[in-house]
This record gives C-alpha cells, sequence and structure tokens, in this order.
C-alpha cells in the first residue's frame, strides 16, 4: 500500500515533487516579474543615450575659425586650422614637448583639430577659441589659472599641465560632418 507522499501524479512522478516544481516555478517568475522593474530602472535614461554621441556640421566653420560644442558635459575645442597652425605643429620636436605626441597622431584630417577643452593640470577651461582670447606664446590655448600653453596642435609646451590635451574618440560621417563619441 502506497503513502500519500508517495502517490503518483501522472507518469510515475511523486505528487509531492511535482507540487514543489510548481510551486518553485511560480516563485521564480513572481521574483523575476517583482525584480524586473528595479533591474530596467539601471539602465541609463534616454536624456543620457543622446548625449553619448553628438554630431557637428563643420561646413561653417571657416579656416582660421574654432567652435566649441558640448559632449557628455565637456566642452569640445573644433579649430580649422590653417596652413601655418599645422606647420608650425609639424615643426616641433620631440625633445621640446613635455607630454611627445607627433602632430599627425593627433588629428585625423590635419586641417581639423578635434580636443577635449579641459587643461589637465586641474580642469579649467583654456582660452583661445575666440580670436581676442590669448592664446599664449605658442598661438594655440592659454589657461590663465595656472600659465599653461598649449601649441597650435594641443601639446603642453609650458606651465604646470602634465599632459597634452586629451582628445575625444570622433569619427567623420562626411567630409564636412564629425561625430562625437
Amino acid at each position: 500500500m502506497a503513502d500519500s507522499g508517495e502517490a503518483t501524479a501522472g507518469g510515475g512522478t511523486p505528487r509531492r515533487d511535482f507540487l514543489n516544481l510548481v510551486t518553485a516555478s511560480f516563485v521564480g517568475v513572481g521574483v523575476g516579474a517583482i525584480a524586473w522593474p528595479f533591474i530596467n530602472s539601471m539602465q541609463p535614461a534616454r536624456d543620457v543615450l543622446a548625449l553619448a554621441s553628438t554630431d557637428v556640421e563643420l561646413g561653417p566653420v571657416a579656416v582660421g575659425q574654432a567652435v566649441t560644442v558640448m559632449w557628455r558635459g565637456k566642452p569640445i575645442f573644433i579649430r580649422h586650422r590653417t596652413a601655418k597652425d599645422i606647420e608650425e605643429a609639424r615643426a616641433v620636436p620631440m625633445s621640446d614637448l613635455k607630454d611627445p605626441a607627433t602632430d599627425q597622431s593627433r588629428v585625423q584630417k590635419e586641417q581639423w583639430l578635434v580636443m577635449i577643452g579641459i587643461c589637465t593640470h586641474l580642469g579649467c577651461i583654456p582660452l583661445g577659441q575666440k580670436p581676442t582670447d590669448n592664446k599664449g606664446q605658442y598661438d594655440g590655448w592659454f589657461c590663465p589659472c595656472h600659465g599653461s600653453a598649449y601649441d597650435t596642435s594641443g601639446r603642453i609646451r609650458q606651465g604646470p599641465a602634465p599632459r597634452n590635451l586629451d582628445i575625444p574618440p570622433y569619427t567623420f560621417t562626411s567630409d564636412t560632418k564629425i561625430r562625437i563619441g
């Protein structure tokens, strides 16, 4: 004679095992249904995802002109360099640089310099984007807070800044448009 714990439901599976399996399944689905909104709330919001990349139209930027755009809350300096700017940047001996980097390694197209406009010393915003700004003795950017001077390739040339202005990830999506990020 079989006792009630050994009774079978269906093809020989003990009834208690079947009930445990069904109960565990319902609990698992219930926990998942309750936990999903919390897990989903950890995803970045749409406004944050929108800031992940920025498209910039370069057509209106004249030779010698600079513009500033925002990307992830940081100023991005874009300068349409003149032939003189490019020549000066490439003529600098690597031994004169505190953070050696060739001009070619800092640009994708020689006439367009794209950098994060934050001084690498203490996070100030260097001057040099406006025609009337003090650009320092290297005709690039100058941080008046502590005297860091950058050249026409955004490389540190004097002052306490430890490294060159950073280059953000960017790609040319056409001849006159870039996507930053």
